[in-house]
């Protein structure tokens, strides 16, 4: 009697202990509210098509999906959606108009730190403040997003497609982002991947700020003020990403230091647009907002990379092209190395700011500068001498703008004339000591990376 009572009783508890199964709920419009306080974790809503009156909060760990045509509308109110859960997935719903308040954060979908492991992945998010907000969610993935910001907003008054702070682990991938302030926004946060989105008429496409050991990939940038401003951050690989006609800077550091720079593409408004004198002429496939816009993208007065005060970088095998600078190069940056890069119809090759000797080749191999008129007597495919891309004429253009005047004139050439047979009457400066004769195949990956949609 005593053995059968045993065995009742391990029955009886084996049931009461055993989790119940997951539960896959349809949730009509109006209901989704009731529905998520009545959910058990595991538990997947499937929204019906309509609107979904927010904003909500989830509390459990469950799926939200939709139905082609669900909605979640934040009614101008808080954020949207807020997930305060870890292991929560949010996937195929269009999601818009949350409140107004940069203060309080207000966004389409907000992860507080308790979202760990969050799944935000092809969803359509309009009209919201700031897309995705992960703050502080470790371990999430935001994937194939199609995130249009506010336009109706000053830039002051606008937040930004995705924003992360402190999400360790955090992957952001596919996502398509237009509109807003910033593309991706990232500040004191570590071991991130950023790859494969495509950023457009945002005022930085990538911004970072305080993002370590982290790795931006894959990306494009069209039509920005900048494309990728790396500031404050250390040991980063910024590897294979586009940016076309960015008004500013395709690629800015600013105390950024001992990252690899690898592979990147950044085109200027004329890049290979360039008359037989020299001119640059407009590519037709640039975005032009405005009136102010187009004349500015002609004029290319910005920069394809400005390295401010960032050291121990390395560069390798990045195309800077038709940019009205190349490179500046300024604020004591140290030991950083540039080989195998390609600086193509740059009005300006190089600006360097500094009296020191800086050798960009190394190990016998160098860039590659189209305005390099070398020859190449061996055969090796380095050129039989040192290319320089600035002299003292371009010192005293820099600090004295109206003595371009005299760029033509007779004076001018003869001074540059016997710097070329004198070399120590430089001032210092950038020296190629081994140029390429020929440039490096842009990366495979690149070529294709502008036609990819999220």
């Amino acid at each position: 009697m005593r053995h059968r009572l045993s065995i009742l009783l391990g029955v009886t508890l084996a049931l009461v202990t055993e989790p119940l199964a997951a539960a896959t709920v349809t949730v009509a419009p109006g209901s989704l509210q009731a529905a998520l306080a009545s959910a058990a974790p595991g538990d997947t809503l499937v929204l019906a098509t309509g609107v979904h009156p927010g904003p909500l909060t989830v509390r459990t760990p469950v799926t939200l999906t939709g139905e082609p045509g669900a909605v979640i509308d934040g009614n101008g109110k808080d954020s949207t959606l807020t997930v305060l859960a870890p292991d929560v997935t949010v996937r195929n719903l269009e999601i818009r108009n949350s409140g107004l308040s940069l203060i309080d954060q207000n966004s389409g979908i907000f992860l507080g730190k308790e979202a760990r492991g969050a799944v935000v992945e092809d969803n359509r998010l309009r009209d919201n403040l700031i897309g995705v907000y992960i703050w502080g969610a470790a371990d999430s993935l935001i994937r194939r997003n199609d995130i249009v910001g506010r336009t109706d907003l000053r830039v002051s008054e606008r937040g930004n497609g995705i924003q992360l702070w402190n999400a360790p682990g955090t992957r952001v991938l596919d996502n398509s982002v237009r509109e807003g302030r910033d593309g991706l926004f990232t500040t004191s946060s570590r071991k991130n991947i950023f790859s494969g989105n495509r950023f457009e008429r945002v005022r930085f496409a990538v911004h970072y700020m305080y993002t370590n050991d982290s790795e931006l990939t894959d990306n494009v940038s069209i039509g920005n003020n900048v494309g990728y401003a790396v500031m404050f951050s250390n040991n980063l690989l910024i590897r294979n990403n586009r940016s076309k006609a960015d008004r500013e800077h395709g690629l800015m550091l600013n105390s950024a230091n001992g990252s690899r720079i690898e592979g990147n593409v950044i085109e200027g408004s004329f890049a290979g647009a360039v008359s037989d004198s020299g001119e640059a002429l407009p590519d037709n496939d640039i975005p032009r907002d405005s009136e102010a816009m187009s004349d500015r993208l002609r004029s290319g007065t910005w920069k394809c990379v400005f390295i401010y005060n960032a050291n121990k970088n390395r560069f390798t095998g990045n195309r800077f092209e038709g940019c009205e600078i190349g490179v500046h190069f300024t604020a004591g940056s140290e030991r950083n190395s540039l080989t195998g890069n390609a600086f193509i119809g740059n009005r300006t090759q190089v600006k360097y700011v500094g009296t020191r000797y800086l050798d960009w080749s190394e190990n016998g191999r160098g860039n590659y500068w189209s305005d390099n008129a070398a020859f190449d007597l061996n055969g090796d495919g380095i050129s039989d001498e040192p290319y320089r891309p600035n002299d003292v004429v371009d010192r005293v253009m820099w600090e004295y703008p109206a003595a371009k005047l005299l760029m033509n004139s007779p004076g001018v050439q003869v001074i540059r004339w016997a710097q070329k047979q004198f070399p120590a009457l430089h001032p210092g400066g950038v020296i190629d000591s081994a140029p390429l004769m020929a440039p490096p195949p842009m990366p495979s990956s690149v070529q294709t990376a502008e036609r990819k949609q999220p």
